[in-house]
């Protein structure tokens, strides 16, 4: 076999390879969403009390690890549908307070459209131009960081001001975040499908947060 017919081969298993992870990232992403939509539905007919910060932090970052842990397994399966759903029920409460307000149910079905339309058109942009967005991963590591330290600054001394920053700077860069992975998944950056869809789930519900509270506060909430 020539180096040509091996150049060929190479990359038609390289663009196949690629195929497959965005297939099954996207698959699994589907699930998981609807599994975590169910599992909010549930905290919200049971009225579930909010979890506190320090469980809902033990029991996010423990199961992030394992799914983690265990991203090249089947065990990471079931990793990823404890977190997702843990995450589900976490957020339950939260949309409960927004429902109880007035016009509420309009707010949480505006968060739910808005995240929609950015991951879609942020993952078909990317998807159609096939453009490389490696370059902003440090940016985002870096200001993820920050934003998470304000973000716990503006809870501990009830600085409304910053938490609506706060949760500005996570609409910018939860939509980088699934401009990187989206970028990633295509230009073979990241292989493993389990831990793309962890990112992006992550993405999605960050996003929806954020825009629910920055609409909550808009619609007269705060």
């Amino acid at each position: 076999m020539s180096m040509i017919e091996k150049t060929v081969v190479s990359t038609g298993q390289s663009v196949l390879a690629t195929n497959k992870v965005l297939r099954n990232t996207y698959a699994l992403l589907s699930l998981t969403l609807i599994f975590s939509a169910v599992c909010a539905g549930i905290a919200v007919m049971l009225n579930m009390p909010p979890m506190g910060m320090l469980i809902t932090f033990a029991g996010y970052f423990g199961l992030l690890f394992l799914t983690t842990r265990f991203a090249n397994s089947g065990l990471g399966l079931l990793c990823v549908f404890a977190l997702t759903g843990f995450m589900g029920l976490t957020l339950g409460p939260i949309i409960s307070m927004y429902l109880s307000i007035p016009n509420g149910s309009q707010i949480v079905m505006a968060a739910m459209g808005g995240t929609g339309v950015i991951f879609l058109g942020l993952s078909g942009y990317v998807l159609t131009t096939r453009k490389d967005f490696s370059f902003i991963g440090g940016f985002l590591m870096v200001g993820i960081l920050v934003a998470f330290l304000a973000g716990l600054g503006a809870v501990f001394f009830n600085m409304p001001g910053l938490s609506l920053a706060v949760s500005a700077m996570f609409v910018l860069l939860m939509s980088g975040l699934i401009l990187y992975q989206t970028s990633a998944i295509i230009h073979g950056g990241e292989t493993n499908y389990i831990l793309a869809t962890v990112t992006l789930f992550v993405s999605i519900y960050n996003l929806f947060l954020s825009l629910l509270q920055l609409l909550g506060a808009f619609g007269g909430d705060d």
